[in-house]
């Protein structure tokens, strides 16, 4: 009778904790690694959502874009924010349902050399060597050689393509062991900032980026989708307000929350990637 009581009380004091775990409604950034970061750049959005929506939400870390995935699947994350690359591989792997499009703007990559060097012309780029940033970074990499390739010179066949950090790369710029960069606008700025006495100009822009995106597990309950995607629409001041208390958030000032967004909007991006040779869309570059 006594072990009976004793299963009775610890069944009681478990099933609502269990219960309160599973409510809460959890959310993942891909570009964001342990939950001190998370929450450093997210904590305010948190606060913001949950009072929208009257849901509880739980910031949920992940190591990289690979864990996203595999936590989504698994059910162990709701709702992921992802970039545009990191999408189209999401889309493919996890078959996500997409709630709202986080618009930054400015967001285009560039190819950038010097102003004073020989690069004149995109056309002047022919077998010269030319940089990249994170493998698969949609601004850093699969932007820049389609924007190159719009201008006619194919990746790996026309120029040579290396991967170098961006400050390492500058400088190789600078001492001419490269012949351009491809970056984007805030990179650029950057650069301008940090060498104040080069003079660095853009041969090169791409399109508009597609926008960074929230997405939702396949199979998550209707009513949260729904919750969550009004939440946006009719409080995103509030949420944009409450994104922007995060310092690496900064790129999304001035930009809009979108509902009007589909799966073909990322179409651009799937382009991208066929103009580095990759033809399926079932693994990051570079993981």
């Amino acid at each position: 009778m006594l072990r009976k009581i004793l299963a009775v009380t610890i069944m009681a004091i478990s099933f609502p904790t269990i219960a309160q775990a599973a409510d809460a409604v959890r959310v993942a950034v891909t570009d964001i690694e342990g939950l001190e970061a998370l929450h450093q750049e997210f904590g305010p959005f948190e606060t913001a959502i949950e009072k929208s929506t009257g849901l509880e939400v739980e910031l949920f870390p992940v190591g990289n874009r690979t864990a996203a995935v595999e936590a989504m699947k698994s059910g162990q994350v709701d709702f992921v924010l992802t970039g545009p690359a990191e999408y189209v591989v999401l889309k493919e792997l996890a078959k996500p349902e997409i709630v709202v499009a986080w618009q930054r703007p400015d967001y285009f990559a560039q190819i950038v050399t010097l102003a004073t060097g020989p690069v004149k012309l995109v056309s002047d780029l022919k077998d010269k060597v030319i940089s990249f940033g994170s493998v698969g970074s949609t601004s850093q990499h699969l932007g820049p050689a389609q924007a190159l390739a719009d201008l006619g010179l194919d990746y790996g066949r026309d120029y040579e393509p290396k991967i170098i950090s961006r400050n390492v790369a500058i400088e190789a710029l600078i001492r001419g062991d490269i012949s351009a960069i491809g970056m984007n606008f805030g990179h650029l700025q950057k650069a301008r900032k940090a060498y104040p006495d080069v003079a660095f100009t853009v041969i090169a822009r791409g399109r508009d980026l597609p926008n960074d995106i929230l997405v939702a597990r396949s199979g998550l309950d209707k009513d949260v989708v729904e919750k969550v995607g009004k939440a946006f629409e009719e409080d995103g001041k509030d949420l944009l307000a409450a994104v922007l208390k995060g310092d690496d958030n900064q790129k999304y000032r001035g930009g809009f929350f979108l509902s009007s967004v589909n799966d073909a909007d990322y179409d651009y991006v799937r382009s991208m990637y066929k103009t580095i040779g990759v033809k399926r869309f079932t693994s990051f570059v570079g993981d």
